[in-house]
């Protein structure tokens, strides 16, 4: 499982603390919902997680062992905002190359185009994007995903094709998901359990 406990977060030794004393655990096959105020540390915490940043305190581990810094990371995140994640100096074949090669079926599901692989990021919309970011985010290593308000932006109909796909391949790879959303209905549509960050 992937374990958090007592994690606390600041910025520097003199800032104020972000979030503190964070212990929870996700199971494998388990989707939990993240809530919480704007500025509460969701975000933050989201990257302490798939091993962006290291907490000021605290132990985060992954079957009983810490996250390798080396490699493919077995926790991915998928960013609101996926042109921070993805080489603006690659076309979207590259991008997805990076991880691994999807197979078709996956593209498909996901909506993405053949012809959006010859693509440069600038030339597609950020649904579009996004598409690609969660196809990346898929790969066979994966085993958790932390996914932070990630369809928020998008319009209903792109919000339910790639929530389709992460639940059909959680449910398939028994994969734990960690939902990030201020959406109280999508985390009571999507969520066995909702975790709330207070600020």
């Amino acid at each position: 499982m992937l374990k958090a406990e007592g994690l606390s977060f600041r910025y520097t030794p003199n800032s104020g603390w972000v979030f503190q004393n964070i212990t929870f655990e996700l199971r494998p096959g388990e989707i939990v919902g993240l809530s919480g105020p704007s500025g509460c540390g969701k975000t933050t915490l989201g990257k302490v997680l798939a091993g962006y940043i290291s907490p000021t305190k605290g132990r985060l581990s992954l079957d009983d062992r810490p996250l390798p810094r080396r490699g493919y990371c077995p926790v991915q995140l998928i960013f609101q905002h996926p042109e921070l994640a993805i080489n603006t100096r690659w076309r979207m074949s590259q991008v997805l190359e990076e991880s691994f090669s999807p197979p078709l079926d996956l593209l498909r599901a996901l909506g993405i185009e053949n012809g959006w692989l010859k693509r440069w990021p600038h030339e597609l919309s950020g649904g579009e994007l996004q598409r690609f970011a969660v196809a990346r985010a898929l790969a066979p290593g994966t085993r958790y995903l932390i996914a932070d308000e990630i369809t928020t932006m998008l319009d209903a109909i792109t919000q339910a094709q790639i929530w389709q796909v992460i639940l059909e391949q959680a449910r398939r790879r028994n994969l734990g998901v960690l939902v990030i959303s201020h959406e109280a209905p999508l985390l009571e549509r999507v969520c066995g359990r909702v975790i709330e960050l207070k600020q």
